[in-house]
């Protein structure tokens, strides 16, 4: 049985908290978390270093609040999904009724690679409908962007005030229409010098190889490898899928390496593709989920030119 504001809510129950002090914060978060823990719901908090060491302070000793490592949560959209997913599902094998979340993203998501944060925090809406969840998104009115506000309002149904109101989002966009939308991508500053590697209609074998080509030897091993695979998955899925003509292009920088794979066609029709891993395997759906989970920052782009997806592998957060 739920309890609190989401009782007789089917689903999940999604809202955004904008504060402006610590003291807004905590009036929300610490009624939201003990009040679960009184009703027997799992209660866990998902905050950077510094609010969680605010609201351990504030909570009493032994409160039965759960803390996640923010940082290692949020690492990529895709990889939080799986996460979250995987512990919500453990919640309600052992009888949960509701489970109940606070979290933020770390500062680094709101600037650059905001794109495909704003895109999580939409798909999310459906990623965990089957799930009984409570959760409150926290975003710091002093330091969140503008744009970044606009999104958290067309990507979450309703707010929580500070004084405790439920307010419905009269900006709230549906997740099968946000997501479809086109996103505004800053260009990456490497992407003003001509491509290093330009291959048209690359087999994944060549692009494979163009990758190793083309690394340094300055970024970790890791990440190159992380970005063999995402290429030779997008590649792939562009030949498969896609509409001529294939284009592959990189570029090498001295914190990152940045790939984009083009085509002709329109892209995938599942908006939730590279978020969600498609069922049945259409659109490239297992392809682009593998994808998003080995890049540091995935954009994808349509125009009347075809569909554009940029792959980003060492430190994307380059100086807008």
């Amino acid at each position: 049985m739920r309890t609190g504001a989401a009782a007789g809510h089917h689903g999940y129950f999604h809202e955004a908290v904008c504060y402006r002090s610590a003291e807004e914060l905590l009036a929300v978060a610490v009624p939201f978390l003990l009040d679960g823990v009184a009703a027997g719901e799992p209660s866990v908090v998902s905050f950077g270093e510094r609010n969680a060491d605010l609201l351990r302070r504030a909570l009493p000793a032994d409160s039965g609040v759960l803390f996640l490592a923010g940082g290692d949560v949020y690492a990529r959209p895709t990889g939080a999904i799986r996460r979250y997913r995987e512990m919500l599902a453990g919640y309600v094998a052992g009888g949960a009724g509701q489970i109940r979340i606070i979290g933020e993203l770390p500062a680094w998501a709101l600037g650059v690679t905001w794109d495909w944060w704003a895109r999580y925090e939409s798909a999310i809406n459906h990623a965990y409908d089957e799930f009984p969840l409570w959760s409150l998104c926290a975003y710091d009115l002093r330091t969140t962007p503008g744009a970044v506000l606009d999104d958290v309002a067309r990507t979450h149904p309703r707010h929580l005030t500070p004084d405790g109101r439920h307010v419905p989002s009269p900006t709230y966009t549906e997740p099968m229409t946000y997501l479809r939308e086109n996103r505004p991508v800053l260009p990456d500053p490497l992407q003003a010098a001509p491509p290093q590697v330009e291959l048209t209609d690359p087999t994944a074998a060549q692009a494979r190889a163009a990758v190793h080509a083309a690394d340094r030897g300055v970024l970790p091993v890791d990440d190159v490898e992380n970005l063999v695979v995402a290429v030779s998955e997008t590649v792939t899925n562009a030949l498969r899928h896609g509409r001529p003509t294939v284009r592959l292009r990189l570029w090498v920088g001295p914190d990152r390496m940045v790939a984009t794979v083009s085509d002709g066609g329109d892209g995938p029709k599942d908006p939730f593709a590279g978020l969600i891993p498609a069922g049945d395997g259409a659109e490239g759906g297992l392809g682009l989920w593998i994808t998003h989970q080995s890049c540091n920052h995935v954009t994808a782009h349509r125009g009347p030119g075809g569909y554009t997806l940029r792959l980003t592998v060492g430190n994307p957060h380059f100086a807008a």
